[in-house]
């Protein structure tokens, strides 16, 4: 497990390690996590040509503003959209395949607290932002993710954030293709459905997250995902929330559960939070299955083709299926490798034929709202 001081080293080699022209992709980088990200990335990186994407024009001209503060030498195109329609998902991705040839990073934080409503495309809106909207985007540029490069060392790599290590069991299953029921609750819209705030709750929805990245990256072997728990950090999450039960609980949030954190050090300051990704976003320690690092370590293996070399002390992460380098890693917030109890239920429901049930859902809800599984 890194330190936070070898994470900093490894940041600090991005501009050196890394080619310039770095082309980026942020979904939800306005504010907390997200922006901080995208802030740290623009810092380190050389000429680097950043989109990034938010529901505020407002937000997204004053983040724009600071990028262009912290490194006046990179690009930085921002558009304002909600991206819990997988139309307006498939806009911004056409626009960007328009104009890219490659795609060396895209991080996704986009996500809502708000329940019990529904999108116009017929999607529970937290799975919307925070699961069908990244896996869309994904599946929409990973052409550009996969392309090849004419540099030496070079990155390709997606960053979801949500609750990596988190998994837990599915409380409802898709249909498997033996089986005649065509019910099912995979996106808790039932009232009696837990929250994703629960433990039940979000542990269903991490599975399903990290099944699916599973489900990509057999498509993508070049490319590394990493899937993290980004842990307690202060940020603005749950700012979209009405009434005043939800006012109440959010006080009590920041008023008295993060000033305990921050007093007995559980509390990760914003800034670090940002640095944290931008490490899980560059660093050699999470290759793609078959990039040239996905063996070794800093102490005897193939330091460099995916990211920044691993420093000395780091190895190369464990994947999701127990193996080291394998291309899809669920972390906590250190960069720590989910342990084994989440691999034996990932590789339960891989041998019984949920992981793969779980993809096709997903691809039949990208047909039914677009026409195609991806643009």
């Amino acid at each position: 497990m890194p330190t936070i001081a070898q994470i900093r080293a490894s940041n600090a080699q991005i501009s050196t390690s890394l080619p310039p022209g770095l082309v980026a992709v942020f979904a939800g980088a306005t504010n907390g996590i997200g922006e901080s990200a995208l802030l740290q990335f623009a810092k380190n990186t050389v000429k680097p040509r950043i989109y990034f994407f938010g529901r505020s024009q407002e937000a997204g001209e004053r983040v724009r503003a600071n990028l262009e503060k912290i490194n006046p030498d990179g690009e930085y195109i921002f558009k304002a959209v909600d991206l819990s329609l997988l139309s307006a998902v498939d806009e911004v991705s056409r626009e960007i395949r328009e104009k890219e040839k490659v795609v060396n990073l895209l991080f996704l934080s986009t996500g809502t607290l708000v329940t019990g409503k529904e999108t116009s495309e017929n999607l529970h809106l937290p799975f919307a932002t925070a699961f069908f909207s990244r896996l869309r985007l994904t599946t929409n540029l990973l052409p550009l993710l996969r392309a090849p490069s004419t540099s030496p060392n070079t990155l390709r790599r997606v960053v979801t954030v949500l609750a990596g290590t988190k998994e837990g069991p599915l409380l409802s299953h898709p249909p498997k293709p033996e089986s005649k029921s065509t019910t099912h609750d995979l996106q808790l819209r039932a009232p009696t459905a837990p929250s994703l705030l629960t433990p039940r709750g979000r542990g269903h929805t991490v599975t399903l997250t990290t099944l699916a990245l599973e489900a990509i990256a057999r498509e993508a072997p070049e490319v590394g995902f990493v899937h993290d728990f980004p842990g307690a950090v202060r940020s603005n999450l749950g700012r979209d929330l009405d009434g005043w039960g939800w006012k109440v609980a959010l006080g009590l949030v920041h008023g008295v559960v993060y000033p305990l954190l921050g007093l007995v050090g559980g509390l990760v300051p914003v800034e670090e939070a940002g640095e944290r990704q931008v490490y899980f976003g560059t660093s050699g320690r999470f290759p793609g299955a078959s990039s040239s690092s996905s063996t070794g370590s800093a102490e005897g293996g193939d330091k460099g083709g995916d990211g920044v070399p691993v420093g000395e002390g780091v190895d190369v992460a464990v994947g999701t299926d127990g193996k080291v380098g394998s291309g899809v890693y669920s972390v906590t917030e250190a960069g720590e490798s989910a342990g084994e109890k989440v691999v034996e239920l990932l590789g339960g429901y891989r041998r019984d034929g949920t992981a793969d049930a779980v993809w096709k859902w997903v691809e039949k809800e990208f047909v039914r709202i677009t026409g195609g599984v991806s643009i």
